[in-house]
């Protein structure tokens, strides 16, 4: 289930490297099918949406009744039950007092003769898609809306694919929005849903950006639309490295490995230890684990294919190779995780010590779990409140700044063969 390399061994890197070469090839006709759909929207608006939607979700709908209706919502709120409705607001709150930290302010640095500085603005309208079906995660709902929320965004649309019988296909994920406070909901899916917020599809409204997880056709069409709108990422397969000593038990070194591995066939469960007795046993726990897993074809698949327990000589190997792949998920199960937590380089998210599975941060904590994936942790980061904001530069000369300043700008410009630069600093030199 569970290979075990030896860092050591002849060949380990090469294998370790297959292991982790989990980047989805682009599928042509996957693309050509995105691209038809994202150009008929574009073209036809709602008309088309809505032809798409009956075609691919078996849902007939019309512009009148493709929005979430509040009667629907407070259905929704009725079928997910008081424990679930009281989990998530628990869990929004914990995660809004985490992004309410991250709000950065305007500043304007005053000075006698020029001044400088920085708006910190919001963007105008924000869109969230949201799975639907078996595939719904109202906690990335939380996770993408919130930090919108925080960060003054005006209006924040939802869409999600509907069912056979025209409703939202995944209740859950409509309590989450209105918790997280999303203004108005689309029963639209896949990448009709992406082109109708990307160019406005009457009564769906054109975002500034699009943010939220998706199938390959999601992601395909986020890629398309990108530049007439903003993207946070195109994601990729999902993975966990686990950084452990022999301190860590090996039963939830399991459990968390397998938490992992059961999002997606090409999720990757990576373990790096010190201890082979530790690999063995996590192999073994695993193993008993995963006859009481539901999704037992989707772990297969991805614990053969895409995990090991790879024993290193130290710890500081350990965190070498950690900082090599960039893990999405870096979990320190060690006797001392913060001494070793100055020395992570790349990395999503870091958890720290023995009673911090990854299920704490994807559901409650209040970090955001909507991380770079695909070694891509080098050089991104979760999506925040700075996703949701621009920044627009301010400055200001007086008239003695620029003749004091005049003669290195025009210098400048006219070293680049921009006389219309220089003139225009000039010009002002004989009022």
């Amino acid at each position: 289930m569970i290979r075990i390399i030896d860092s050591g061994d002849v060949g380990a890197t090469e294998t370790i490297k297959r292991l982790l070469n989990r980047k989805a090839e682009r599928d042509d006709s996957i693309q050509q099918t995105v691209r038809g759909i994202v150009d008929g929207v574009r073209a036809r608006g709602i008309t088309a949406a809505l032809e798409y939607t009956e075609a691919f979700d078996k849902a007939r709908l019309t512009p009148e009744t493709v929005e979430v209706s509040r009667a629907e919502v407070d259905d929704a709120y009725a079928a997910a039950g008081q424990g679930f409705v009281d989990a998530v607001k628990r869990a929004a709150n914990n995660i809004r007092a985490y992004h309410e930290k991250q709000k950065r302010l305007t500043w304007i640095d005053f000075q006698p003769d020029r001044s400088m500085g920085q708006l910190i603005l919001p963007i105008e309208r924000a869109g969230i898609y949201a799975p639907g079906g078996r595939a719904g995660y109202p906690s990335t709902v939380l996770m993408n809306a919130i930090p919108a929320r925080v960060a003054g965004v005006r209006e924040i649309v939802m869409v999600t694919p509907p069912g056979p019988d025209g409703r939202a296909s995944y209740a859950a994920s409509l309590v989450a929005a209105d918790v997280a406070g999303v203004d108005r909901i689309f029963k639209l899916g896949g990448a009709q849903a992406i082109a109708a917020l990307a160019y406005g599809a009457d009564p769906v409204p054109a975002v500034d950006k699009i943010v939220g997880p998706g199938n390959v056709f999601v992601q395909s069409a986020k890629r398309m639309v990108f530049g007439q709108v903003g993207i946070d990422s195109v994601a990729g397969p999902s993975d966990v490295l686990v950084v452990a000593d022999d301190t860590a038990r090996p039963e939830w070194v399991a459990a968390d490995m397998m938490a992992q591995a059961e999002h997606d066939p090409d999720a990757a469960a990576m373990l790096v230890t010190t201890s082979r007795g530790l690999a063995e046993a996590v192999r073994s726990a695993a193993a008993t684990q995963f006859k009481q897993r539901k999704r037992q074809q989707i772990l297969a698949r991805s614990l053969a294919d895409n995990s090991a327990a790879i024993v290193v000589r130290d710890l500081n190997e350990a965190m070498a190779f950690a900082n090599d792949i960039a893990p999405e998920h870096l979990e320190l199960c060690v006797a001392d995780p913060f001494a070793l937590l100055g020395r992570v380089r790349n990395a999503g998210a870091v958890f720290i010590g023995h009673y911090t599975p990854e299920s704490a941060g994807d559901y409650y904590a209040g970090p955001n779990h909507v991380l770079p994936t695909n070694g891509t942790a080098r050089v991104f980061s979760p999506l925040s409140v700075d996703d949701f904001t621009k920044r627009t530069s301010v400055l200001h000369f007086s008239r003695e700044a620029l003749m004091s300043s005049a003669d290195d700008i025009e210098t400048l410009a006219l070293a680049e063969s921009l006389d219309a630069h220089a003139y225009a600093v000039t010009v002002r030199r004989g009022e």
